[in-house]
């Protein structure tokens, strides 16, 4: 799988600058993965007019893609999205582990991050639409892992992305805010239980990035 291509192809298709990219898993192999990117703050005039009515902006959708090809390791999931945030010059990739939210004691906390990983925003999201429209499976997948768990990685590119400002703190990086493969930095196991946090540093930045 070569998804620093895909989302290069992306990036080329909005003509926008690209926020964060989040990609999920339901915890178990050889599933298929959704990526959502996310255009943060963007807004595109219409091209509709209408005389005597002023017609505001409308906010850039975010994008779902659905990546299917197969993959029996968690590592092998690692190893592409690394590669893909180190060419897109991410200062780090962000990988979360949980479990389902389906099980005793999952909290109403638990169970809103499970559909948000897969691009559910629930009543907001029926009001303020976040999504583009698209045909993936994300509905079936957020089941899955509302019972087996999920992984959700995260990383902010600089090459076509927003912070391609900030591409002078960090001296790894090429003059268009990228890096030249192969990515040093190697996969980590998935934790036994299944369940925290791992941050792969990829590069370095002298500001504080919020998470999305």
């Amino acid at each position: 799988m070569d998804f620093f291509d895909r989302l290069q192809e992306q990036i080329d298709t909005v003509r926008l600058p690209l926020f964060a990219v989040t990609v999920t898993a339901a915890a178990q192999v050889n599933t298929l993965l959704i990526a959502i990117l996310h255009w943060h703050g963007f807004r595109r005039a219409t091209p509709l007019v209408l005389p005597g009515i002023e017609i505001p902006p409308r906010p850039v959708l975010g994008s779902a893609v659905q990546l299917d090809a197969p993959w029996h390791r968690f590592e092998t999931v690692d190893a592409m999205l690394l590669d893909a945030a180190w060419q897109s010059g991410a200062w780090e990739i962000e990988r979360v582990e949980r479990r389902g939210c389906n099980v005793i004691g999952a909290s109403a906390a638990e169970a809103l991050c499970c559909r948000q990983a897969f691009g559910d925003y629930g009543e907001d999201g029926a009001r303020d639409r976040q999504l583009l429209d698209d045909e993936t499976d994300r509905e079936a997948l957020m089941q899955l892992a509302a019972s087996r768990g999920y992984v959700r990685w995260l990383f902010r590119p600089v090459k076509g992305g927003l912070w391609n400002t900030l591409k002078e703190a960090d001296d790894t990086l090429d003059a268009d805010g990228g890096r030249r493969p192969p990515c040093p930095v190697l996969p980590e196991p998935r934790r036994r239980d299944g369940r925290g946090r791992t941050v792969y540093r990829l590069g370095k930045v002298q500001r504080i990035l919020l998470s999305c």
